[in-house]
């Protein structure tokens, strides 16, 4: 799998199963930019290496069983007890049932981007500037930085990525002559082509999905989501949301999407079958296509996400990142551990060599996986492609502090504008209404505009 590709995917599909109450627990009117620790230096963390100890390390990666022997090989008097206490939301439940019940926490735990800013708001996250740790910017790609960076203090490192791609069926493209649209008005005008020269076939599949939603606001420079501190402003129909909008209403009003639920039994069928030939997503997919949609190897290929004017621009769907939780306690053992993990170059390059996709540079521009020519994508060299998406996201994206609760109520929101095929505006609005009053209700301070 790419990255923690099914994690990425199918646990945002998790989330929404969290409910309000569990989410909750976490999200605490106070917020500060830094733990206000006391400092430890790379001499600290290293001596805590060779003294070693005891931690525990919450994680879903695939990944992680090799990475924990080549760590242990190196500290030998570490001892980290790897636990999988369930992917995405479920793991974000336990953890914030232990942060607020005071005991029961891991030393380390993985967390995605999106999650990351409700456990800062909890004060639960050790401030990693005060392990030096700012310094390691330079090693990351764009965005990943940013999105462990919450209200001006660094509260994670990055792990894997979700550089947003276009992963499409050649065979179907070629049959019914489709080109690969590099803007979105190519991309609705060839929807409309395939569509009406097979109506059974759909060039994408779309039934409503908040994390594909603010991806793709995202990408069009939309900045619904401003947060400091507590303070919050939400704004889905900013002229980046518009954009999209504009573009994905052609694509719902006409019934140009098929509308099957991802991540199903029957979507993979139809990815197999050519019924859906396309996917828009983050770059740990073909992992997922080469396992779940093994009867379509050798028909799909990668190409840059479409854009709105041909300069490159681009989004994240997904990602990783690992932090170090205050409940620990040997937090400085733990610190070294991260550092190790997201920053060393043996952890990363068997995060990369067994699937994960890297948010760190020097992995994405390894030549070995660089030429790597997969059969199952008729051996293009797709991590070129990929890599290069990397280095176009957009920067300035923020999250809301309770993201969870925001997407667990999106499909009451948006549901009627995709089952009637009628503007998602109106869906968008009703989102916004229910974020700013849940927001409010939890001690936020949140303006809608």
């Amino acid at each position: 799998m790419a990255s923690e590709s099914t994690g990425a995917a199918f646990t945002r599909r998790g989330f929404l199963g969290l409910g309000a109450a569990a989410a909750a627990t976490t999200m605490l009117a106070a917020c500060s930019g830094g733990s206000g620790g006391s400092a430890a230096s790379d001499d600290d963390i290293e001596k805590a290496m060779k003294k070693g100890g005891s931690i525990t390390w919450w994680t879903w990666t695939p990944q992680a069983k090799k990475q924990l022997a080549a760590f242990e090989k190196a500290y030998p008097k570490v001892k980290v007890k790897l636990r999988n206490v369930g992917s995405g939301g479920t793991q974000y439940t336990k953890l914030s049932n232990a942060i607020k019940a005071g005991s029961g926490a891991p030393d380390v735990a993985q967390i995605e981007y999106f999650a990351l800013p409700q456990f800062v708001l909890a004060k639960s996250l050790v401030e990693l500037s005060d392990f030096g740790f700012g310094s390691l910017k330079k090693l990351y790609a764009n965005g990943t930085w940013d999105s462990v960076n919450v209200n001006g203090g660094l509260y994670g490192l990055p792990q894997d990525y979700g550089p947003m791609a276009y992963f499409y069926n050649k065979t179907v493209y070629d049959k019914y002559g489709i080109s690969v649209p590099t803007t979105w008005d190519e991309f609705v005008a060839a929807a409309k082509k395939l569509h009406a020269a097979n109506p059974k076939l759909y060039l994408l599949n779309d039934a409503g999905d908040p994390g594909f939603t603010t991806s793709m606001i995202w990408q069009a420079g939309g900045r619904p989501f401003k947060v400091d501190g507590t303070t919050v402003t939400v704004d889905l129909q900013d002229s980046g949301t518009k954009k999209w909008t504009s573009t994905w209403d052609q694509l719902v009003e006409g019934k140009l999407l098929n509308q099957t639920t991802a991540w199903t039994d029957a979507w993979y069928a139809q990815l197999g079958n050519g019924e859906i030939a396309s996917v828009v997503t983050g770059s740990w997919m073909p992992g997922i296509l080469e396992t779940s949609v093994a009867q379509a190897s050798g028909q799909w290929r990668v190409a840059p996400i479409p854009t709105y004017d041909g300069t490159p621009a681009n989004a994240a769907n997904g990602g990783s990142s690992h932090a170090v939780l205050k409940q620990g306690k040997n937090q400085t053992l733990a610190a070294g551990f991260l550092k190790w993990l997201c920053a060393n170059t043996t952890s990363t390059r068997i995060f990369r060599e067994q699937g994960g996709f890297p948010s760190t540079k020097s992995d994405l521009s390894a030549s070995a996986w660089l030429s790597d020519a997969p059969a199952y994508f008729g051996g293009q060299k797709i991590n070129k492609v990929l890599a290069d998406a990397s280095d176009s996201v957009l920067s300035g994206w923020q999250y809301l502090p309770y993201q969870q609760y925001a997407n667990s109520v999106y499909s009451d929101a948006m549901s009627a504008s995709y089952s009637n095929n009628t503007s998602l505006n109106p869906g968008l609005q009703a989102w916004q209404k229910a974020i700013v009053s849940y927001g409010n209700k939890q001690g936020f301070k949140v303006t809608g505009k």
